[in-house]
């Protein structure tokens, strides 16, 4: 059965990783149709619009969408594209696996954590944030919702028992921000209980980061508010090795964006040396989003086995002599053969 996604290659290494992975797609004979699209760098100069109405309207029509690093510029009022697709499409659940990699250069072996961060709220919203006329003084709002804190919890543990995880941690700092954090906190431990066949833990933040670094094992499903969850979620891909092997789902009721979460790379740009794994993941959980989890499963084998026996073909972030091209080819060949 074919399927469109809207694909978006976005800028620097964007089209480079997003041809690699669209290679392997293919061989893997998902059935998948790319009605391929624009936003960042490349939509601004060609349409003079970072994210065009076309690249919306295509998301909502196919529900799916894969994209590459963007670039938003800095300054000039321009607003975070990946913050626009959240808000459009309330894409509330950010979901961002660690898994380390055999022959990587990850910090440690047998990681396997899945972060579930709040998408839409929290400290990241625009709305409330002031200085003073004088420039002394800068405000921030935070707003943490009942709403919001019970389908992220309940998305958690949802996943958690599709996954078969055995342990969800509520990652807070109640403790301090007795009103945002607590009611979140209030929250998580009331969903919790409905879920006995889970282990429910909670763990105040600086403790947690802390704690990922000294016994990251402790750890299998966390979930938390935004700010807590965007670093919580980056410190966990410095375990496996870094962004370049960390994919990011944006999933809400009724789309999802799945992603590479690191940066453009202008200055490596055009040059093959981009590593393709994040898109790769990315695109290996998007097959497990539209119900081809075999496939998935098979795109993440491939690359495990690639980088651990196949060092001459990944690039050199990983300790291989590769380009991203021979990686495509190398990940080809397993997944076809």
């Amino acid at each position: 059965m074919s399927k469109t996604i809207a694909v978006i290659p976005g800028d620097g290494i964007g089209p480079e990783i997003m041809n690699a992975t669209l290679r392997v797609l293919d061989a893997l004979d998902c059935g998948l149709q790319y009605d391929v699209v624009e936003a960042g760098m490349v939509a601004l100069d060609k349409q003079g619009d970072l994210l065009p109405q076309a690249t919306l309207d295509a998301i909502a029509k196919h529900e799916v969408a894969l994209k590459g690093p963007l670039t938003t510029p800095i300054g000039g009022g321009f607003t975070s594209i990946n913050v626009t697709l959240r808000r459009h499409f309330d894409l509330y659940a950010n979901v961002r696996p660690a898994i380390s990699f055999k022959g990587s250069k990850a910090r440690y072996e047998n990681i396997d954590i899945i972060t579930v961060r709040e998408n839409t709220e929290g400290a990241y919203l625009k709305e409330g944030q002031t200085i003073s006329d004088d420039g002394e003084v800068a405000m921030s709002q935070v707003k943490v919702t009942r709403k919001g804190s019970e389908r992220i919890v309940r998305y958690a543990f949802e996943m958690a028992k599709a996954k078969g995880r055995k342990k969800v941690t509520a990652v807070h700092k109640a403790n301090i921000i007795k009103t945002a954090s607590g009611l979140f906190l209030e929250v998580a431990r009331k969903i919790a209980a409905e879920y006995p066949e889970i282990e429910f833990n909670e763990m105040i933040v600086d403790n947690t980061c802390m704690q990922l670094v000294m016994n990251p094992y402790q750890f299998d499903v966390i979930v938390t508010t935004n700010l807590f969850g965007d670093i919580v979620s980056d410190l966990a891909a410095g375990l496996v090795g870094g962004l370049g092997l960390a994919p990011g789902a944006n999933i809400g009721s009724k789309a999802a964006v799945f992603e590479a979460v690191h940066g453009s790379a202008p200055d490596i740009a055009g040059k093959g040396l981009a590593n393709p794994c994040a898109l790769l993941l990315a695109a290996a959980d998007l097959l497990d989003h539209i119900g081809q989890v075999p496939k998935g499963d098979r795109l993440r084998a491939a690359i495990r086995e690639t980088i651990d026996l196949d060092r001459e073909h990944v690039t050199p972030d990983l300790g291989g002599k590769g380009t991203t091209s021979t990686f495509a080819d190398a990940l080809v060949k397993r997944v076809t053969g």
